[in-house]
């Protein structure tokens, strides 16, 4: 068994139809962690849908309104990138409520895991790049209401930007005392830059690459912005360098890692050349420096489009198995 519980439901499947986005992942990674023998059926956990106030502690009422009557304009749903319907507000409104049980449970286990999840495009009052509702801010506030934690830390691995997540956290930010930038000098490896500015209560950090989507990238409190085709030793220089700096400036609770599988190197929508070995190794040095500093770690999967999907479904498994082995 496990030391950390797995949050998953077979509804979390996407109803998209044909889409580049792979909806049937969730069931396969669920299919892959019980036949390999990395979990067990008492590892995992059933969500709950987050409530209505859960969802409007970050997004708009009048947004929510649109969602729960499907009444998005055809501008407002060309934006978002996947097809309407109100089987799709029920699968995000789950997976918002699967972070925020994961969140728990982190808190208890150091460590969990909701199997979906990491919809960082999603804005307070719109949804971008297959996002609907921003789980992961969800989860959050409702950490921070019920006064469970005070401060947190997104650490965004997804090969995109997380917009959403700068855009609905800037509200804490603060641009009278700026952190120090990670320079590159520090690690003395080619390529990339990072920009920094100060975060109040939630602490963001977005390691992406710089030439690719979203073409606007509202400011994280620590944005890394990759250049195409970095590899593995690069990647987690980077990786390292921007924790460390972060946890230099900020205290979190909880970190919230969006633990995406698409810097991998034959992703369809990315253009980083990550092996999988070397998105395994991220991973490891995600727990690690959360287990060095004794801070829980909730986990979502966010983006992954390998050309094999069986490739997206071994990142994303891989995920669990280093959290086992740094944990155990």
């Amino acid at each position: 068994m496990l030391p950390f519980k797995l949050v998953y439901s077979e509804d979390y499947f996407l109803p998209i139809g044909a889409h580049v986005f792979p909806a049937q992942k969730y069931r396969l990674i669920h299919k892959r962690l019980l036949e390999s023998g990395l979990a067990e059926a008492a590892d995992f956990l059933q969500p709950q849908p987050a409530s209505d106030q859960d969802i409007l502690l970050v997004h708009t009422s009048d947004y929510v309104n649109k969602l729960k009557t499907g009444t998005l304009s055809a501008a407002e749903e060309m934006t978002m990138e996947i097809p309407f319907s109100p089987e799709l507000v029920r699968v995000f409104w789950l997976s918002a409520g699967g972070s925020i049980l994961a969140a728990g449970h982190a808190l208890r286990d150091r460590v969990a895991f909701n199997i979906a999840g990491g919809f960082h495009h999603a804005y307070p009052d719109h949804g971008e790049g297959f996002c609907m509702i921003h789980d992961v801010a969800v989860a959050i506030r409702c950490m921070q209401k019920d006064g469970k934690i005070r401060t947190a830390m997104t650490v965004d691995c997804d090969v995109h930007h997380g917009n959403g997540t700068a855009a609905i956290f800037a509200g804490t930010r603060t641009s009278a005392d700026p952190l120090p930038s990670v320079a590159s000098s520090t690690i003395n490896k080619p390529g990339g830059r990072a920009r920094s500015a100060r975060s109040g209560d939630v602490f963001t950090i977005s390691l992406h690459q710089y030439n690719n989507y979203p073409p606007d990238k509202p400011p994280s409190s620590i944005d890394v912005d990759l250049p195409d085709g970095i590899g593995d030793e690069d990647y987690l220089a980077w990786l390292d360098n921007a924790l460390s700096s972060g946890l230099r400036q900020f205290e979190p609770d909880l970190i919230c890692y969006i633990a995406g599988a698409d810097p991998y190197r034959e992703d369809q929508l990315g253009g980083l050349a990550l092996t999988i070995e070397g998105l395994k190794k991220r991973d490891e040095l995600m727990f690690k420096v959360a287990r060095a500093k004794n801070i829980p770690v909730m986990v979502t999967y966010a983006g992954g489009y390998a050309r094999r999907v069986e490739d997206t479904v071994t990142i994303h498994c891989n995920t669990v198995s280093a959290a086992r082995e740094v944990l155990t």
